[in-house]
């Protein structure tokens, strides 16, 4: 189960002119039978949602007051998340003229049109408030409370991940909550902005739309919603033609495939960063100790000792914790009888939690050998949003590579790589255009499109990107890649092997040689030939196509475009 709990608005949303039909009631109770939770989130104060809705029993967790509170239904105990209004700050909304001021824990509301008053008191007392509007109401909260905010508090306490949640509003005030949501649902009655930032709009409007989607939870948790929920997408890279090619976070399993040297952890580690960038948990079997110095998991094993089956859990617990699973003080005969063994146990983890989101294998052909029965049995239940690595995808067990959906062959034989594959799964093999890949690039064939293998320029990892840098900042680069100041008539020969001795060169040379290189676009091309940087490259054009700059100015500009992408001592 991929989706855990359903965050709902109250007004507008479950409830119609504030009361909730009964076959909407009906809805959420085989929502919680299901073993999915219910939040409740709201602008209401507390005291009018325990008046007019008798069925909070059915929420897991209520966050009321636009997220200044949090409310545990079962044991009654509730959580003021915000400072309490200030009571002079009400008396003077009053005598302003402001009517129906409703003072909450920490939300003061009224409605439209006294936000224009709201606002100048605001102003004049000088406060750290701000106005929310949804719909009519007009609700002032400190900075910083949004039902994003208190849905957030809901989640840390029970242990679960935005990216395991289905929010569902309809006002101006559900932008944070459908924002930080997995997947985003407006009622057909939500204001349009609302709609348009949603990943779905339902047919039907208030409760009967929330209904609607539970359905859809009930029946395949959204696995068939052809509403796609595009703004999470990950991205590989680009094609030839500029477009991004991207991986969508929620279904699906991935190859990259290749020899030795051919790039496949760096494809890898930059997949990793930026799921860890968007929050998403994975969790990765390291049979090498690959991936130790991966900075933003917890690696579990050394070299002297294997982790354990227990530590690993306890550590995927919390949705923040993304892990290293590093088997290297395994014996290695032991190792792919410990993937497996652990492998039921990430399946029952991720039953109860959603999580982690994603798994990496490393070394699969080791782990998941073609020629190993027990593989089979361990994996009769299919596993998604896997991430599959090897050297050799012939030699792997081949229901395991019957479910992949995107094949990423690197290396110097692609087509192969590919061709491999297809045997091992009896599959007839698309044609592979033969075509020279230079490294950080792949080839792409997604086996669910028409379309054939394509070519792929890889997104670089953050880690690749700094060891780019140390390499061009303080490396050297061979003589035919280096830069030569040589200026007109070919008067000098200074060599430029990396880009720290670029800088300080470029400081010492005349102004004759510097211009000289500068109108010639030399900078530039280097930058984009020999050290690979199309970014810095760009910014190198750049100062060479303005005339109106002196050789001081254009060296000082250049330097400066260096020190913004790599680490270059200042000039002494």
């Amino acid at each position: 189960m991929r989706y855990l709990a359903l965050a709902a608005d109250y007004d507008g949303t479950l409830a119609t002119n504030g009361l909730v039909p009964e076959r909407t009631v009906a809805a959420l109770e085989r929502l919680v039978a299901s073993g999915r939770k219910l939040i409740l989130v709201t602008g209401r104060v507390l005291p009018d949602l325990l008046e007019i809705f008798p069925r909070l029993d059915l929420c897991e967790r209520v966050v009321a007051e636009n997220g200044a509170l949090l409310y545990r239904p079962a044991s009654k105990e509730l959580e003021v998340l915000a400072p309490a209004p200030s009571s002079v700050f009400v008396d003077e909304l009053r005598r302003r003229g402001v009517e129906h001021v409703n003072v909450g824990q920490s939300i003061v509301a009224t409605h439209h049109p006294y936000e224009r008053i709201a606002l100048e008191v605001i102003r004049d007392m000088g406060l750290e408030l701000r106005i929310v509007f949804n719909k009519g109401a007009v609700m002032i909260l400190p900075t910083g409370i949004s039902k994003a905010s208190g849905l957030m508090a809901a989640l840390k306490e029970l242990d679960l991940s935005p990216h395991n949640i289905v929010a569902v509003g309809d006002g101006e005030n559900d932008h944070a909550l459908l924002g930080l949501s997995e997947y985003a649902v407006a009622v057909a009655n939500a204001v349009p902005m609302l709609k348009e930032a949603a990943d779905r709009t339902t047919s039907a409007d208030h409760g009967a739309g929330v209904e609607e989607i539970i359905a859809d939870l009930l029946d395949n948790d959204l696995e068939s919603d052809r509403h796609e929920a595009s703004r999470h997408r990950i991205l590989l890279g680009k094609r030839d033609e500029g477009k991004d090619v991207t991986l969508y976070p929620g279904r699906g399993n991935l190859l990259l495939a290749g020899t030795s040297g051919s790039g496949k952890s760096t494809v890898a580690t930059g997949i990793l960063e930026r799921l860890c960038q968007r929050g998403y948990q994975f969790c990765v079997i390291d049979p090498e100790g690959d991936y130790e110095a991966f900075t933003e998991a917890v690696i579990l094993g050394t070299i002297e000792r294997g982790p354990s089956v227990q530590e690993i859990l306890t550590a995927l617990d919390k949705p923040d914790n993304s892990v290293v699973v590093n088997l290297v003080g395994l014996p290695l005969q032991d190792r792919p009888s410990f993937f497996l063994g652990l492998v039921p146990r990430l399946q029952e983890l991720r039953a109860k939690t959603g999580r982690p989101h994603w798994i990496l294998v490393d070394e699969t052909h080791h782990l998941l050998p073609a020629d190993w029965n027990p593989a089979s049995l361990v994996l009769a239940q299919k596993l998604s949003c896997m991430i599959y690595v090897t050297v050799h995808p012939e030699q792997i067990e081949r229901s395991v590579l019957e479910t992949v959906d995107t094949v990423i062959a690197l290396g110097e034989s692609p087509g192969k790589t590919i061709a491999s594959f297809c045997d091992a799964i009896r599959e007839a093999c698309p044609p592979v255009r033969p075509q020279p890949l230079v490294p950080g690039e792949a080839i792409v064939w997604d086996r669910g499109t028409e379309e054939g293998p394509f070519k792929l320029r890889i997104a670089p990892s953050e880690m690749d990107r700094r060891r780019h840098r140390r390499k061009y900042a303080e490396g050297e680069l061979p003589p035919d890649r280096s830069f030569y100041f040589r200026g007109p008539s070919d008067r000098l020969n200074l060599r430029a092997q990396n880009l720290i001795l670029f800088a300080q060169i470029a400081d010492g040379i005349d102004d004759g040689t510097w211009d000289y290189h500068l109108r010639r676009g030399d900078y530039s091309r280097w930058f984009a030939e020999g050290i690979k940087d199309e970014e810095l490259a760009e910014a190198a054009k750049r100062i060479e196509k303005r005339s109106d700059l002196s050789a001081l100015e254009s060296r000082k500009l250049m330097r400066s475009a260096i020190e913004e992408h790599y680490t270059v001592p200042a000039k002494e």
